[in-house]
């Protein structure tokens, strides 16, 4: 089955994850790695990876996934806040509100990621509003600098293996 990866990353963690879905496939079955492009659109399965914006897929992944017709998709994707599957299945289902009916869902997987530092300057600001709301923010951005670590890519490996 030829497979095609397609990933956006604005912080370097959805490529980390689409990398280690790269290394754990048969290369000669990898027709496209790369950000979204119609050249992917070509292959048997489509993994597409996003990072979350606004709770789903950033603006080029959905519009990717919106042109997709008849494929087996696999979704991967990074979140600020981590260790909420409820999160991420909220996630995940706006994300695959952008495929077709055609399409079919053939996994999934999310972990968290590290955010931008204008994020925790952000957070640093509302101190004085609201102080324990800041503290946990900041504890979780500080958490979030840790990933995607090592046990989130040997998820995603263990969770790509049982495709097969």
């Amino acid at each position: 089955m030829k497979y095609s990866i397609i990933y956006s990353s604005k912080t370097g963690n959805t490529e980390k994850l689409a990398d280690n879905i790269k290394k754990t496939l048969s290369q000669d079955e990898c027709i496209y790695f790369g950000v979204p492009s119609s050249e992917a659109a070509c292959a048997d399965i489509i993994f597409a990876g996003f990072w979350t914006d606004k709770g789903s897929c950033d603006e080029s992944v959905a519009k990717f996934l919106q042109g997709l017709s008849q494929k087996n998709v696999f979704l991967f994707g990074t979140a600020g806040f981590g260790r909420s599957e409820s999160y991420y299945s909220k996630i995940l289902d706006n994300v695959k509100k952008n495929l077709s009916k055609t399409c079919t869902v053939i996994g999934t997987f999310m972990c968290q990621g590290k955010m931008q530092p204008s994020v925790r300057a952000r957070y640093e600001g509302m101190m004085e509003e609201n102080l324990e709301t800041a503290k946990e923010l900041i504890a979780n951005f500080d958490e979030a600098l840790k990933h995607p670590d090592i046990h989130d890519l040997e998820m995603l490996t263990a969770t790509i293996q049982k495709l097969s």
